[in-house]
């Protein structure tokens, strides 16, 4: 029994060895697809910037990392500027935190899904902001948005190479293979970001997607 038990042992870590992306200890790589271990190192990242950066290296995503900037709960530690043409407006700057989880979902849920349910490959994400110093609701009061730390980025449309834009003002509940592609990305952002809210959380998101790193419990929001 102790022999079976020792070669039972031995077969699953060497399982957990060829399969990264379930394994908690391994290094992440954006290629990998996403595993058990993948929202835990994701989450890892938020507290190791350093660390996020190598993902980002590794995954040969192109950033600049400007200085701090601003003060008090709107204060930017972290600043990191992806580069390149897939998000629109380009250059924006974002945590690293959220810019790994942001090419997490491109590589493994937006693409994917922009390619078997529409036909068309993604060529380009549209975004409504990522920094804004405000409270959450742009109140006096109330706790402070994850925007007013850069550490969000709300995504209003998907362009396709074939030309099609897909908004979640017209297709989320628009036509059927917008509306069901809309929400796979929806649910698989829910795998890499500890907050997913959508038009089907409230009014003030019919219009986007809001993605965010914040601090969070296992399982985090995903509305």
């Amino acid at each position: 029994m102790l022999l079976a038990l020792l070669a039972l042992g031995l077969a699953a870590r060497g399982w957990v060895e060829d399969h990264p992306q379930h394994n908690p200890f391994a290094p992440l790589d954006i290629a990998h697809p996403p595993g058990w271990a993948t929202g835990i190192k994701l989450a890892a990242l938020r507290e190791d910037v350093e660390e996020c950066r190598a993902v980002l290296e590794r995954g040969g995503i192109a950033f600049d990392v400007l200085p701090s900037a601003g003060d008090g709960q709107c204060a930017r530690t972290d600043r990191t500027v992806l580069r390149g043409n897939t998000i629109a407006p380009a250059s924006p700057q974002m945590t690293c935190p959220v810019a790994a989880a942001l090419h997490v979902w491109l590589t493994h849920s937006a693409r994917p899904a922009a390619e078997d349910i529409l036909g068309s490959p993604l060529v380009r994400i549209e975004h409504m902001g990522t920094f804004n110093c405000r409270r959450i609701g742009g109140g006096e009061s109330g706790n402070w948005s994850e925007h007013a730390s850069g550490n969000a980025i709300d995504i209003a449309a998907f362009v396709l190479e074939d030309g099609r834009r897909i908004s979640l003002t017209r297709g989320w509940d628009g036509p059927e293979e917008e509306q069901v592609f809309l929400r796979t990305v929806r649910d698989g952002a829910c795998a890499s970001f500890s907050t997913v809210l959508s038009p089907a959380y409230n009014a003030a998101h019919a219009d986007h997607f809001h993605f965010d790193q914040a601090p969070r419990m296992i399982g985090g929001v995903c509305r």
